[in-house]
Order: C-alpha cells, then structure tokens, then sequence
C-alpha cells in the first residue's frame, strides 16, 4: 500500500507540472510547440548517440552522421511534399499555415525509409549494420517522443484505477487514465540500454536491429492497446499504430534472416579495396584477418 501511495503521489506531481507547460509555447509572436521541442531534442540525441554506436557496429563514423542528417532532410521534405499534394490550393492560399501543419505520416515515414535506403546503396554502406547502429538510438528518439506526448496531453491512456493513475490536462470526463507514454518512455529506456550491451559483442550483421523492431514492435501493440482508440466508429481490424507495429516485427524477422546471409554488392567492393568481407555468422574481424591464410603460415 505504501509503495502504491509513494507511487500515485509521484505521479500526481508529474501530470501537475504537465499541466503548467501548455502545447504550445509562446515567445513573442513565435508560437513553439512544445511536442516539436521534445522530438528536436530526442532527434539531436539520437544523432549524437549514432557517433558512439558508428565503432561497435563497424560502421564509418562520419558516413553514418551523414546518412542520420540525410533521413531528417528526407523527413522533412517528404513530409511536406505530401501535405502540400493533399491540397495544393490551400497551399497557395496560406503557405505558412499548410507548411506548419504536423505531417509526418504513415506513409511519409515508409517513402522516407525508402530513400535512406537508396542512400545508404548508393554510398555502399551495410544498410544492416547501420540499422544496428541506429538500434539504440532510435530508442532514444521514442523515449523524447513519448516524454513530448505525456507533457502535452496526447496518446492518452484508458482509464484506471490504479494508484499511478493520471488525468490528461483539459479532460473532465475520463478522470484517471494510464499513462501510457511513461510506459513506452520507461520501455524505450530499458530497450535502448539491451541494445547498447548487445551492440558490443559480437553477433551477426542486422541481429541488433531485429531484436530492436521485434521486441518493440510487440511492446508497442500491447501498449497500444492502453491507449485511448484513434477511432471509435471504425470497422478495421487493428488501430493504425497496431499495424505499424505489425510491419515492424515482421521487417524484425526479414531483417534476422538477411543477416545472416552476406551482401553480394559490399563483399565485391571489398574484395576490390582488399578489404575483409562482411562475415555474416557474426565472428570477430580480427580473427578474420589474423588467421592464417596457407600452410606455411600455420606452421
């Protein structure tokens, strides 16, 4: 009962500072939205992140900076592609209104991935080993999001009656609800700390990376059953975010198998630069080059 107490007291305090910061900031007749806050500060983490995690995952430091700051333009430019197509005359009337509209969607988010990847194609990276490396930090960038949501009183929760119980700002009808974006922050946390220690050891090109998208994946639809639904009068099977979560575990899968298997394309450019090829059981390059390559050399 005590720790039930300590833990409703605790967070009571933090939905009552929630409710101090409002979802918009305002300096003078600059109007921040403070979820925009949270996710530019998840984003720079997460870049800066992606520079510790560029040498566990044997992947170019500063290419791998370069693709991070490639996939944010892409974001940003896709995104705002789309929202202009949706309505091209309400872009010509109010550009500043239409291109501050929050637009990243579903498919922005699916045709931005295809880019990276032709980018990371073109530049002759390991997409697998870059996703390992993007693993934990893309851990970090959900654990902002999540943080941004609870702060501004979106992605709600059901409501509960458990202690830890909260009331969205502005919502008299609910009452309590569970705050579901401390449980995908508090996930994303654990999560990105196991990606970290599996990073450092050794394992197969695209290992990290898949356990990240499954093991999330699955987190993510069971939280999202929590969630307030997007749609009450819908007839789909699965919220939109359950879908999302869906392909992320199935992409988990594919990415696990593909691992396994090595990149005909980077295996012939380093065998032209004399370079060691990707091993995809996973062994340590060292190892690799060590080993001897003749009899004479055994002995």
């Amino acid at each position: 009962m005590r720790g039930g107490r300590v833990s409703s007291r605790v967070m009571r305090i933090v939905a009552e500072a929630a409710m101090l910061i409002p979802g918009v900031m305002r300096v003078g007749a600059l109007r921040i939205p403070v979820f925009g806050v949270f996710a530019a500060v998840g984003l720079i983490g997460a870049l800066w992140l992606s520079q510790r995690t560029a040498k566990a995952a044997d992947v170019d430091a500063d290419k791998l900076w370069d693709a991070g700051m490639f996939a944010v333009f892409a974001a940003f430019v896709v995104s705002r592609v789309l929202v202009i197509g949706m309505d091209v005359r309400a872009f010509i009337a109010y550009p500043l209104l239409v291109l501050s509209l929050p637009s990243l969607t579903y498919g922005g988010m699916a045709l931005t991935g295809v880019l990276v990847w032709l980018w990371l194609r073109w530049k002759k990276l390991s997409v697998l080993r870059v996703m390992d490396a993007w693993a934990p930090c893309a851990m970090v960038l959900w654990a902002a999001l999540s943080l941004g949501h609870f702060v501004e009183g979106t992605d709600a929760g059901m409501p509960t009656k458990l202690p830890w119980g909260v009331v969205t700002a502005g919502d008299t009808v609910l009452g309590k609800v569970h705050p579901v974006q401390i449980y995908a922050l508090v996930v994303a946390v654990a999560l990105c700390v196991w990606l970290l220690r599996m990073l450092m050891k050794a394992h197969h090109a695209g290992m990290v990376a898949s356990a990240g998208l499954m093991v999330g994946g699955a987190v993510s639809f069971l939280l999202d059953m929590l969630r307030q639904p997007v749609d009450t009068m819908g007839d789909a099977w699965l919220d939109p975010a359950q879908w999302v979560a869906v392909v992320a575990m199935v992409v988990g899968g594919l990415v696990f198998v593909a691992g396994r298997n090595p990149d005909p394309i980077l295996s012939q450019e380093a065998r032209k630069d004399g370079a060691p090829e990707d091993d995809s059981e996973g062994s340590n390059i060292a190892e690799n080059l060590s080993a001897p390559t003749n009899v004479k050399e055994a002995v």
